[in-house]
C-alpha cells in the first residue's frame, strides 16, 4: 500500500472553490450538506422506484397513470441535474462516468429518454429498477461506513478461502451428478450430467423444486447424504466471513471517512493525511 504522506502524482489542476465545494456536498458525507445530500437523494431514488412498482400494476395505471407518467419525468429531471452536477464537480467527467456507480446513474436515466425517442422501446423502462442500486451510496454516511467497511474488508480477505469452498462444492456436484446419470437414467430423469448437476445443486442447497426425483433405493441414499452434506455446506461461508468479522473487531481501527481523492475518487482517507493511498495524488483541506 502507497504512503500517504508521500506524493506519487500530483493533480493537474485544482478545482475552482464552487466546484470543490459541490464535490463535498455531492461525493463526500463528513459536512451536514453532504448528509443531508445523501438522505434526500435516498429518499428520492426509493419514491421513484416505488412508482415503478406501482406503475407496472394494471389497475393503478389505469387509474393513476397519468399522475405516475408526470411523477416520472420529474425523478428523471432531478437524477440527470444530479448526474450533470457529478460530471462537472469531478476532476476527471469521463473516469465517474465509467465507474461502477457512473454507468448505474445513466442506466437509471436512459429508459425514460429511450422511450420517448423510440417508442417500440418503451418495455424497457422497467429498467429503471436500477436506480435501487444506488441506495448503496447510503453506506458512505458515517452511521454505516464502518459496517460497510468492515464487511468489504472480510469478504476481501477470506476470497481465497470462499473460493476454495465452491470449488469443493462444484467438484461434489459434479461427481454425485455423474453418479446420478449413471444410478437413475434418463427413464428416471436424470437424462444427462448437466440436468444430474442441475438436481445435486437445488438439493445439496435444500430448496428441491421437486421437478426431478430419484426413483431407485441407492438413489435416494445419496438424496439423502446430499441433503445432510447441504446443512453444513451453507453454514461454511457464513462461519468464513463471520470469524473474519470478529477478528477485524479486536483490531483497533481508524475513524473511517468519506473523504475522496479527487483524481482516482476513492475514499475513506484520514483526515490528517495529504495524499492519497491509492494513487499518490495530494488532497485537498480536509
Amino acid at each position: 500500500m502507497k504512503s500517504s504522506l508521500h506524493p506519487q502524482v500530483q493533480p493537474q489542476h485544482a478545482l475552482s472553490p464552487w466546484r470543490e465545494r459541490l464535490f463535498r456536498i455531492i461525493f463526500e458525507a463528513d459536512t451536514p450538506a453532504g448528509r443531508f445530500f445523501d438522505y434526500a437523494l435516498f429518499a428520492l431514488i426509493v419514491v421513484s422506484v416505488g412508482v415503478v412498482l406501482a406503475d407496472s400494476v394494471q389497475t393503478l395505471r389505469q387509474s393513476l397513470g397519468g399522475v405516475f407518467n408526470v411523477a416520472e419525468w420529474v425523478f428523471t429531471a432531478l437524477f440527470t441535474l444530479e448526474y450533470l452536477a457529478r460530471l462537472i464537480c469531478v476532476r476527471h467527467p469521463w473516469r465517474y462516468a465509467t465507474s461502477f456507480f457512473g454507468v448505474v446513474d445513466l442506466l437509471a436515466l436512459l429508459p425514460t429518454y429511450l422511450a420517448l425517442f423510440v417508442p417500440e422501446l418503451h418495455l424497457l423502462i422497467d429498467v429503471r429498477v436500477m436506480r435501487l442500486l444506488r441506495v448503496f451510496r447510503i453506506f458512505r454516511l458515517s452511521a454505516y461506513i464502518s459496517e460497510y467497511q468492515s464487511l468489504g474488508r472480510a469478504l476481501v480477505a477470506t476470497r481465497r478461502k470462499i473460493l476454495i469452498f465452491l470449488s469443493v462444492v462444484m467438484m461434489i456436484v459434479l461427481v454425485v451428478g455423474t453418479v446420478m446419470h449413471l444410478v437413475e437414467g434418463a427413464e428416471n430423469g436424470f437424462s444427462s450430467i448437466p440436468t444430474s448437476m442441475y438436481w445435486a445443486i437445488t438439493t445439496m442447497t435444500t430448496v428441491g423444486f421437486g421437478d426431478i426425483t430419484p426413483k431407485t433405493d441407492l438413489g435416494r441414499f445419496i438424496s439423502s447424504a446430499m441433503m445432510l452434506l447441504g446443512w453444513g455446506t451453507l453454514a461454511v461461508p457464513t462461519g468464513i466471513v463471520s470469524s473474519e468479522m470478529v477478528q477485524q473487531r479486536r483490531e483497533p481501527q481508524a475513524p473511517p471517512t468519506t473523504r475522496r481523492c479527487h483524481e482516482c475518487l476513492t475514499e475513506g482517507h484520514l483526515l490528517e493525511a495529504r495524499f492519497c493511498q491509492h494513487c499518490g495524488a495530494e488532497l485537498p483541506p480536509a
